[in-house]
């Protein structure tokens, strides 16, 4: 038996007189409804099912996130846009946002697209049946191809959805357009696998947990990268020693442990460059980095980075029209390209490895 929490009868009014601003997901395959999704004007509270509590999800519309926060669905309920301006303490010494930036924000829209949808708030995008079976999301793949860095006191929308990932996994999308022009900056991808919070090993995603965030991703495949062959498909091979150039000793710091009881796949990406050579840095921008995520690293492992020159690809993504499409163009003398490895330094383990690619400074 379906029950209406209270409140609720105050808003069917406004449900009827304007249904489209309210979505209803059913679960696709016992027809029951398992979440409350909502446009524009969310319900206080929610419809509930007879299993009582644990399936409520409480959408307060005069609570000061919702109020502050400059994020919404879109009107086919899949996907999710945020606005974020660039603060001072988001750039590095070029006065533009760090890669390390774009990625937090990433994660942030993110988090904040299955908040809204009724995921849970204790964890990243963990749903009811995770919850009960203390499993988590943990990224596997995470690439991001930025166009023009976004300077300090600029606003930056990223749109971001989800979908499935065959069997064993699910996918993020991400594409960042600058506010004020609307030109696209950036385009971002990742894929996320699931782990036994309690183990520590991957499990596979089951039809329970699959059927629970379907209901909010796209019917048909809709991807960042469309085009075919492009960076984000790459494999990235081994790193082989000796590495030209190296960071030995890298510590974890207690603020780069997350809610998952391990280091944030951000942090990562501050290791990597950590040995990129100082020349590179002067002169160069990273324009695309894609790192394959191996083992978790723990608060006492300490881990080293290397990083060795790899010879340039014939050819690259070059951004053309609007919806962040893609073309092939052919690289020039200002670009440089590196894999990287880290590596537990105890045993020499492999943690990550990855591979970036940088352009000249654009003069200023």
């Amino acid at each position: 038996m379906l029950k209406l929490s209270c409140n609720v009868t105050d808003h069917l009014h406004t449900f009827f007189s304007n249904p489209h601003r309210f979505f209803i997901p059913v679960h696709r395959r016992t027809g029951t409804i398992s979440y409350s999704q909502v446009r524009n004007d969310p319900l206080p509270t929610i419809l509930t099912t007879d299993q009582g509590n644990s399936n409520v999800l409480r959408r307060d519309s005069d609570s000061p996130v919702d109020r502050l926060r400059f994020g919404r669905l879109m009107e086919d309920g899949f996907s999710y846009k945020e606005k974020f301006i660039v603060r001072s303490y988001e750039v590095g010494i070029n006065k533009t946002a760090t890669v390390e930036t774009i990625a937090n924000l990433l994660q942030e829209v993110a988090c904040n697209h299955v908040q809204n949808v009724g995921f849970s708030t204790d964890g990243f995008a963990t749903t009811l049946t995770m919850r009960k079976l203390h499993l988590i999301w943990v990224t596997a793949r995470m690439h991001i191809e930025i166009y023009k860095y976004p300077a300090w006191s600029d606003v930056v929308e990223i749109e971001t959805w989800c979908q499935s990932e065959g069997k064993i996994g699910t996918r993020r999308d991400w594409i960042l357009k600058d506010c004020a022009t609307g030109e696209v900056i950036g385009r971002a991808t990742s894929k996320w696998v699931m782990m036994n919070q309690d183990t520590r090993r991957l499990q596979r995603v089951t039809d329970e947990v699959r059927d629970e965030y379907l209901v909010f991703c796209p019917r048909e495949p809709r991807l960042a990268f469309p085009e075919e062959n492009n960076s984000s498909l790459k494999k990235i091979p081994k790193l082989e020693d000796p590495a030209q150039y190296s960071m030995l000793g890298l510590k974890p710091r207690r603020a780069d442990l997350d809610m998952n009881q391990h280091v944030n796949n951000v942090t990562y990406i501050g290791w990597v460059l950590e040995s990129i050579p100082q020349e590179i840095i002067d002169t160069h921008e990273l324009k695309v980095i894609t790192l394959d995520y191996r083992r978790e690293c723990q608060q006492d492992d300490i881990v080293d980075s290397l990083t060795t020159s790899e010879k340039l690809d014939e050819s690259v993504s070059k951004l053309t029209g609007t919806n962040g499409s893609a073309m092939l163009n052919k690289q020039g003398d200002n670009e440089s390209q590196f894999l990287h490895i880290l590596r537990l330094s105890e045993n020499g383990q492999e943690i990550n490895r990855g591979r970036t690619q940088w352009r000249k400074k654009p003069s200023r």
